[in-house]
């Protein structure tokens, strides 16, 4: 256990802070419920934006910007949408400072239109969709942007929920119902294999109940990962918005049939809270813990030395495990490359940005260990002079501390590769068994508060979603509907609250 993190099982939530401001990933900032993201933090965030930005365009997807302030009346024009956003609206009402007779500054000139930092961009962006739509033919547009939005929260939380936080928001039209459907189960499945395949994230993907979906959608998928401490985390969503905004916006388009036809639309987004997820899923007591993929630094190296003679010995062996894992081309690029302090970086994978760093600070080498574990770097190789003479260095495994002795012949790009692999492999099979494991079955209304109460995770049980059965259950066990999930067992079951036969199965959990 790092000295300077609470246990888990100490205090979860001082933990999960611990663990982020150790690795350096974020700070809170002097604006309330904002964040800094520090440089560590912003590099595992644009891992997960190239990957995923990767994924969007396979799919067809472009990329364009759209503005930052929205005119109220925008809002408005969609009714459900600005109940389900207006609590949570910050309002530009002036256009500039001015100094008041004291020197102090006070706002002044009045806009005639308050105007919305967007708290999503739908409104914004089916403004311009009914400028660019005119025929079939200009149909599908699949445009997605990457930006930053601001939503009032009263309660925050680094990455999970800040005032201003960093997404990606797809939106789409189409000239079908069917076209749009199959779009938004489309991403949703994006959102799910990138969650797997890069983070190291198993999740349930599902439908969300007409209570919990998206204000203004016709329907709502999401994504749903379990943390630690047996809560859920929305990881991803996607909306099929039916031809509301369509209609709000007057998104019409002339059709095969040469007569005028409304849009059918879609929007579908994830957030930098997936930095918040795989820190709870991953990490442990003594930091953080990254998955390979999303690692910006994939492997630290630590020369062990007591004076110049044995760092000179070690620099030359230190330089031929570089040479043999990136190249000498790359070995020779980096001496030319600025460097922070005593800690020089080398190109693993420049297609990832990924790196293998250098620690060559005087610090003792059990105080580099500590800082480069605290970081979740994947793999640490220890290199002193009795490695040099048997031509060999120890590599560390940060998951599970595993360590064995590699001889210089036997490292490479690829053998490198192949162990980052194995722990991506490591992790997502550790996430899935603990998922699965605190997955339980409630067959009554007593069961399910008895396991929310003493066990938490998921609990799946026949359900009726509604309004009413929904607040209750929540006000009564602070528990939703995270989704009705695709894997139905078919047939029906009696609801736990109600007593009648349903069809339907969902899942519980108390959630972030």
């Amino acid at each position: 256990m790092a000295k300077n993190i609470k246990t888990r099982a100490d205090d979860y939530a001082q933990w999960y802070l611990d663990v982020v401001k150790a690795a350096e990933l974020a700070d809170y900032s002097p604006v309330r419920g904002c964040m800094v993201i520090r440089p560590d933090g912003f590099a595992v965030w644009e891992a997960i934006q190239r990957d995923l930005d990767r994924r969007f365009k396979e799919t067809g997807h472009v990329n364009a910007y759209f503005p930052l302030l929205i005119p109220q009346s925008f809002l408005a024009k969609e009714a459900e949408h600005v109940d389900g956003f207006a609590m949570e609206c910050a309002v530009v009402t002036h256009s500039k400072l001015q100094r008041n007779s004291g020197g102090d500054l006070s706002p002044a000139g009045e806009l005639e239109e308050p105007l919305i930092i967007r708290p999503t961009s739908e409104t914004m962006i089916g403004h311009m969709y009914s400028q660019w739509i005119q025929s079939y033919r200009d149909l599908p547009v699949l445009i997605n942007q990457w930006a930053n939005v601001m939503r009032w929260e009263m309660r925050t939380r680094l990455f999970l929920r800040t005032t201003e936080f960093l997404w990606q928001e797809g939106h789409t039209a189409h000239e079908t119902g069917e076209e749009a459907q199959d779009e938004t189960l489309r991403m949703l499945e994006v959102y799910r294999m990138f969650a797997e395949e890069f983070l190291a994230l198993p999740t349930y993907t599902g439908r969300k109940t007409d209570r919990e979906k998206f204000p203004g959608a016709d329907v709502t998928y999401t994504i749903e990962a379990l943390m630690q401490d047996g809560r859920a985390l929305q990881c991803g969503t996607s909306h099929n918005l039916g031809q509301n905004f369509a209609k709000a916006f007057e998104i019409q388009f002339l059709g095969r049939d040469q007569k005028q036809h409304f849009a059918h639309t879609t929007s579908w987004g994830a957030t930098t809270r997936l930095i918040g997820a795989l820190v709870m899923v991953h990490s442990d007591d003594d930091g953080l813990v990254l998955p390979p993929r999303a690692a910006p630094t994939v492997a630290a190296i630590v020369p062990i030395f007591k004076n110049d003679a044995e760092r000179e010995k070690v620099a030359s062996f230190v330089e031929r495990v570089l040479a043999a894992i990136v190249g000498q081309d790359e070995v020779e690029a980096a001496a030319q490359r600025l460097s922070t302090g005593e800690v020089t970086s080398y190109f693993f994978d420049k297609s990832t940005s990924q790196k293998i760093a250098v620690d060559w600070r005087d610090n003792r080498p059990g105080e580099k260990h500590f800082h480069w574990e605290q970081r979740g770097v994947p793999f640490r190789l220890e290199i002193g002079p009795r490695d040099v003479d048997a031509g060999a260095f120890v590599i560390k495994r940060r998951i599970d501390r595993a360590k064995e002795t590699v001889s210089l012949g036997d490292a490479s790009r690829e053998w490198l590769r192949e162990k980052l692999e194995a722990t991506h492999a490591v992790l997502l099979e550790k996430a899935r068994a603990a998922r699965d494991e605190n997955t339980r079955t409630a067959g009554s209304y007593e069961e399910l508060k008895r396991i929310l109460e003493n066990e938490g995770g998921f609990v799946r049980c026949w359900f009726e979603p509604g309004d009413e059965a929904e607040e209750k259950i929540q006000n009564e066990t602070k528990a939703t509907v995270r989704c009705i999930s695709f894997d139905q067992p078919g047939g029906s079951g009696t609801c736990i609250l109600s007593g009648r036969e349903t069809a339907t199965e969902v899942l519980f959990a108390q959630a972030y």
